[in-house]
């Protein structure tokens, strides 16, 4: 496998644990996939849910859950943590604060396009900190723009990049016409993405990795992506029906349950599409019906809370509890994959062993 460097980091193996917020992946799962060798990756949106004040004050429950789950995983391993942020989030400077405050090795920044870099928000010792910041994009065009921004008005440009196609889980960065389209496929915009970073590693004479991520499911898959150019791969999917993924075993039971027509689109109340697994809840929206409920939040800078039919973090928190009649599980194009739920050795174990196959065939 390629060796994964982020500045002066460098994970045993070049796998990163994508970032699932609204509580999928927290300090458990994180740690476990960082003693493997891997990076793991607390996702922060509505981190604060369990918090006993979140409905009265989401941004203080934020932190303080942030800061809580960071230390948690940093007393299970001495692994790579790193945390993903939504750049939509309402508490987006909040969260960047916390996880430098508690040295954090990397941030990933998806969700939107940041012009700005993070650092510049920082002041005092904090910004001297080795805190790694890794843009999520979802085309060499979003790349370019992000990397010339820093570049101009700091003259800084990002650590890393994660390059995210069409088949992940969640919010996609596409159009809905874009997820089936060959030319927006992970194989298409990877290599335009690599082409792109060339140059701005040129530039500042600094190494810039390109992940790839975005329905990587098996160890054949990684190898695929390697011999295209990345430097490592992001997977999140896969990592769900483990022992020590955050989620209730309701959750995790959705993905064991689902079949392959149960992975669909849908329209987030955010403005963009997103993959799921259909269930009654979904069905019933889909049919008009709208679910009444009280913003207390407005932890979305891109959702209109008035016209929402349902409030998607409401119904993202009620699936991590296992409430699934009044909420769903967002998944990736494969989930209808997974049979059973295992530990993360042993999911690591099975990588390793797909990739040796794929690269001995």
């Amino acid at each position: 496998m390629p060796r994964l460097r982020i500045g002066d980091l460098e994970p045993r193996l070049p796998i990163i644990q994508g970032g699932m917020s609204v509580g999928i992946s927290l300090s458990g799962l994180a740690s476990a996939v960082a003693n493997e060798g891997g990076i793991g990756v607390i996702g922060a949106a509505s981190i604060g849910m369990l918090e006993p004040d979140f409905d009265k004050n989401f941004r203080a429950a934020n932190k303080r859950a942030l800061r809580k789950e960071i230390r948690k995983a940093r007393e299970l391993t001495d692994g790579i943590i790193g945390v993903n942020i939504m750049v939509a989030l309402s508490d987006f400077e909040d969260m960047v604060r916390i996880a430098v405050e508690e040295r954090v090795d990397l941030i990933f920044l998806g969700a939107g396009l940041l012009l700005k870099c993070p650092r510049t928000l920082l002041s005092g010792k904090t910004r001297n900190l080795a805190t790694k910041i890794i843009p999520i994009v979802s085309s060499a065009r979003a790349a370019r723009i992000i990397f010339n921004s820093w570049a101009k008005r700091h003259g800084d440009v990002p650590d890393a990049v994660v390059v995210e196609g069409p088949l992940a889980g969640g919010h996609l960065g596409f159009k809905k016409e874009q997820l089936t389209d060959p030319n927006f496929s992970l194989e298409k915009i990877l290599p335009e993405v690599i082409e792109t970073i060339g140059k701005f590693e040129k530039r500042f004479d600094k190494q810039i990795p390109v992940i790839a991520a975005g329905g990587i499911f098996t160890g054949a898959d990684m190898l695929k992506f390697f011999r295209l150019g990345a430097s490592g791969v992001q997977m999140a999917t896969r990592f769900v029906a483990t022992h020590e993924c955050d989620a209730s075993i309701e959750f995790k039971k959705a993905y064991i349950k689902c079949r392959k027509e149960d992975i669909i689109i849908i329209d987030s109340p955010v403005g963009l599409p997103g993959r799921a697994i259909k269930n009654e809840f979904l069905e019933a929206v889909s049919a008009g019906k709208k679910m009444p409920f009280k913003c207390s939040w407005k932890c979305l800078k891109t959702c209109d809370y008035r016209k929402a039919p349902y409030c998607i973090d409401l119904a993202l928190t009620n699936a991590k509890k296992g409430n699934l009649k009044e909420g769903f599980a967002f998944a990736g194009t494969s989930a209808y994959r997974v049979d059973k739920i295992i530990s993360v050795k042993e999911l690591i174990s099975t990588l390793l062993r797909e990739y040796e196959e794929a690269l001995n065939a």
